[in-house]
């Protein structure tokens, strides 16, 4: 059977790979003193709270399950609309929100929107990598730029200055902008606010587009970071999702803020894709904005903070070196070359296999995020309890003394 180039092009997602490996692994450990721990996946432990579950629950008694606009629930935006103003007042109209099935379809549809064939999308190395292959399937290039610590692993005003264009000087204008995450997966580092408006003001002089993935913005720790990019203006394109911060992962939904002139573009596009997002999951995220709610996910985010806290302290200690320190989402971006070296094996790959066999322990080498020394880098996941974050330390310190 012969596949589309376009296919070709996407490359696995290692995660999932070292996952597939980690739950084979749990089955034959099952029921002994070490059964297997997973660090390795970037969802929350928690569940919608009670008040969505119930949301959700009388959304089916009473039959609201056909489809929906392919904008999503009218009161959904506006209540979407209203979180903004009370969390960042910022004014946020619901006539620029559009619903979608998660973040990735927010994604594809933004750059099925935006992307033409050949246009390259500059995007920081380390970066979360589904984000590319979002740019690859819109038949445009992620052009990946290396970041160090000292930039907090993110895109500078300066680096995109002096990268728009730099590969197709031969065909001037190829560049079409910037793909940012703020918070990162997998660093969990923000972008500073001047930094991000430096960016975006060397894009838009360019008359290219900002597009930001804000999924872990509800997870931001530092009020310093914890500012979305809504605020610089109405010409950039954020990404969110109910599945982070609102701990509703598998009911796939999402939404993007778009500027006016592109929502009638994007609904097309949505109604001849998806037609629409679970409406189910729609009527039962409206209960994500009540007080109680809302409440509940601070308590969670409280929760959050207070694993980073224990735990990045505790992979210094262990030789992991956390470079920078997350303000945000729920990730450990270490460099593991002082720790593999301990167990006899070289790179973050058999690092992370290492610790799987030897400690039961589950944890993501750097491989998918890019090149620029992602080799030496693994992802710890803190979205587990602290019960077993503690004794993820103390198998790693059996294993690493």
């Amino acid at each position: 059977m012969k596949f589309s180039t376009r296919a070709e092009r996407i490359e696995p997602f290692y995660v999932m790979e070292v996952a597939k490996a980690a739950q084979a692994l749990a089955r034959e450990v099952a029921g002994t003193r070490e059964p297997m721990i997973f660090l390795n996946i970037g969802e929350p432990d928690f569940t919608a709270p009670p008040l969505v579950q119930e949301a959700a629950e009388r959304a089916l008694r009473a039959g609201h399950t056909q489809y929906t606009n392919a904008l999503g629930l009218e009161p959904l935006r506006e209540r979407i609309s209203g979180w903004y103003a009370e969390r960042f007042g910022l004014d946020v109209p619901a006539r620029r929100i559009v619903v979608t099935a998660g973040a990735s379809a927010a994604l594809q549809l933004a750059c099925l929107a935006l992307i033409e064939a050949g246009d390259e999308v500059l995007m920081p190395d380390p970066s979360y990598p589904c984000n590319r292959h979002f740019v690859s399937a819109a038949e445009g290039r992620a052009v990946l730029i290396p970041t160090t610590a000292e930039e907090r692993f993110q895109l500078s005003a300066a680096k995109v200055e002096a990268a728009w264009g730099l590969r197709t000087r031969a065909s001037a204008g190829k560049t079409r902008g910037v793909l940012l995450a703020s918070p990162s997966n997998p660093t969990g580092t923000s972008i500073a606010p001047d930094e991000l408006r430096a960016i975006h003001e060397v894009v838009r002089a360019r008359g290219g587009i900002t597009l930001i993935d804000e999924i872990y913005l509800g997870l931001s720790y530092d009020d310093a970071f914890g500012q979305s990019a809504l605020a610089i203006g109405e010409d950039l394109i954020s990404i969110n999702s109910f599945s982070k911060y609102f701990n509703m992962t598998g009911w796939r939904l999402g939404w993007m803020v778009v500027p006016e002139a592109m929502v009638p573009v994007v609904e097309r596009l949505a109604q001849n894709l998806f037609i629409c997002a679970s409406t189910v999951s729609q009527h039962a995220a409206l209960a994500c904005f009540e007080p109680e709610s809302i409440a509940e996910y601070e308590r969670r985010r409280a929760e959050f903070r207070a694993r980073r806290d224990y735990f990045i302290p505790a992979l210094q200690d262990l030789g992991l070196q956390v470079p920078v320190a997350p303000d945000g989402a729920f990730y450990a971006w270490a460099d593991c070359t002082q720790a593999a070296h301990r167990l006899g094996v070289e790179g973050s790959w058999d690092f992370a296999f290492e610790l799987m066999r030897r400690a039961h322990l589950a944890i993501t080498p750097g491989r998918d995020f890019g090149t620029a020394d992602t080799g030496r880098f693994v992802r710890f996941s803190t979205a587990n309890s602290m019960a077993q974050l503690q004794e993820s330390v103390a198998r790693l310190r059996t294993v690493l003394d």
